[in-house]
């Protein structure tokens, strides 16, 4: 048995769970899961628990995220982000760094979000994704977040970059596509990588890749043992 948490820089278009089960079966592990879901178009840190790590895996979701990430102005969608179908497109106009930075200073704290339909949060059971591909729309709970940092990285209009630091569950594309209605030009979510979970750091993390290259020897020397992790 290998039990504990190895660190994964999950590629562009695969899902957590794809990554899930590539490692369980690559590795013939029997108990394998993941800590905090990331959508198909985001990269970056997800952290794999194996073995007896996998009773960790609730505590481990509790740690707060930080995103590095990419904003386009002026084309809404309907998931917020680059993979939806574009709704509308605006104007972008003028709009000047000053702007930008008042709103994500005013974003920062405690706000109630609600989740996108097109998320993978059951309500029901049923993921809401597979709810809104039905043309389906439910009631959602607004949930509580917080933000900590939301730093302001590069303005290239109509793209803006942005660091960002935020209680866990927080939708990401939910807050740019709020960004672009306070701008009045609408905006999506065009890049997302999660930089840190937790105590976890994606500069440690290895590339699916090359984790899929090694033996099951140099796969086990990569795991953090249960006794090392936080929680």
């Amino acid at each position: 048995m290998i039990d504990g948490a190895i660190l994964v820089d999950k590629p562009q278009g695969w899902t957590s769970h794809d990554v899930v089960a590539k490692i369980r079966n690559f590795f013939r592990l029997e108990k394998v899961g993941h800590c905090g879901t990331l959508d198909p178009m985001a990269t970056g840190l997800l952290v794999i628990v194996v073995g007896k790590g996998t009773k960790l895996s609730n505590s481990l979701m509790c740690g707060d995220k930080r995103y590095s990430g990419e904003m386009t102005l002026g084309v809404t969608t309907d998931s917020y982000d680059a993979e939806g179908e574009i709704l509308e497109t605006r104007t972008v106009g003028d709009i000047n760094e000053t702007q930008v930075k008042e709103i994500f200073l005013s974003m920062k704290g405690d706000q109630y979000q609600l989740p996108p339909m097109v998320s993978a949060k059951k309500i029901g059971g049923k993921p809401l994704y597979k709810l809104a591909r039905k043309g389906i729309t439910v009631e959602r709970e607004p949930r509580l977040i917080h933000i900590y940092d939301f730093n302001f990285l590069t303005f290239e209009l109509p793209r803006i970059g942005f660091d960002l630091k935020a209680t866990k569950g927080t939708y990401v594309r939910t807050i740019t596509h709020d960004i672009g209605e306070k701008l009045g030009c609408g905006a999506h979510l065009s890049m997302l990588r999660r930089t840190e979970s937790g105590d976890f750091k994606v500069q440690d993390a290895i590339a699916l890749d090359d984790l899929l290259k090694l033996s099951i020897q140099d796969f086990e020397k990569r795991v953090i043992p249960v006794y090392r992790i936080k929680v």
